[in-house]
């Protein structure tokens, strides 16, 4: 069998909240792995190629409408499908 499921591009500026002006809902259709400074993370919520960094959450903090706190972390960002 070949794969014949066509991809939308990743993009350089990507996230997971749907209120964003950056998420993309044709990449979350299919599964996504993000490499930040050579070790794949499971808990990015945002990221950006181009200046390289992430955003992920700060533990379990929330903040006042029940979103989680997040962080930015720089470094090298990969982003790639599984």
């Amino acid at each position: 069998m070949t794969d014949t499921i066509q991809r939308p591009a990743l993009p350089d500026h990507l996230s997971a909240d749907a209120r964003s002006p950056h998420h993309v809902a044709a990449v979350f259709e299919h599964d996504i792995g993000i490499r930040f400074n050579d070790k794949e993370r499971g808990d990015v919520e945002e990221y950006c190629i181009s200046e390289g960094w992430v955003k992920v959450p700060a533990g379990k903090a929330r903040d006042r409408k029940g979103q989680p706190l997040l962080i930015k972390l720089k470094g090298k960002v990969e982003a790639f499908y599984k």
